[in-house]
């Protein structure tokens, strides 16, 4: 078994927001989503919809933190990454994991979702 991807609802300004940001930090590419009669996208890597957005005016953000505390990626490059995170103004944090032989990039989306990018050391 594996995770198959995330849903996110957002209203639609929002969800359009939330597009660019996974397009441009996570470098998803916007692709093929039947259509549901509900405004949204699937968002592609590695050929797979990863990330799926959805239009609601009824989701937004929870006053306290939630049971699902963040959703973790997998990249290479983690000085390509960072530059990437600096040229976009996304705030984060790096976290060597000398055990794992990674480093963790914390960081948020527009939603307020707690994202992870872990990236394996390059020596």
């Amino acid at each position: 078994m594996r995770i198959d991807h995330i849903n996110i609802c957002a209203p639609l300004d929002l969800m359009e927001t939330v597009k660019d940001f996974y397009c441009k930090v996570l470098q998803l590419e916007d692709g093929p989503r039947p259509d549901f009669g509900i405004p949204g996208y699937w968002l592609y890597g590695d050929g797979m919809p990863l990330v799926h957005l959805l239009e609601s005016a009824s989701h937004g953000r929870a006053a306290t933190p939630q049971h699902l505390d963040h959703v973790a990626f997998q990249f290479t490059g983690l000085n390509a990454f960072t530059a990437r995170l600096d040229r976009l103004g996304v705030k984060y944090s790096v976290l060597p994991n000398p055990g794992l032989k990674i480093s963790q990039v914390f960081f948020q989306d527009p939603c307020g979702i707690n994202l992870e990018a872990n990236i394996p050391d390059e020596q």
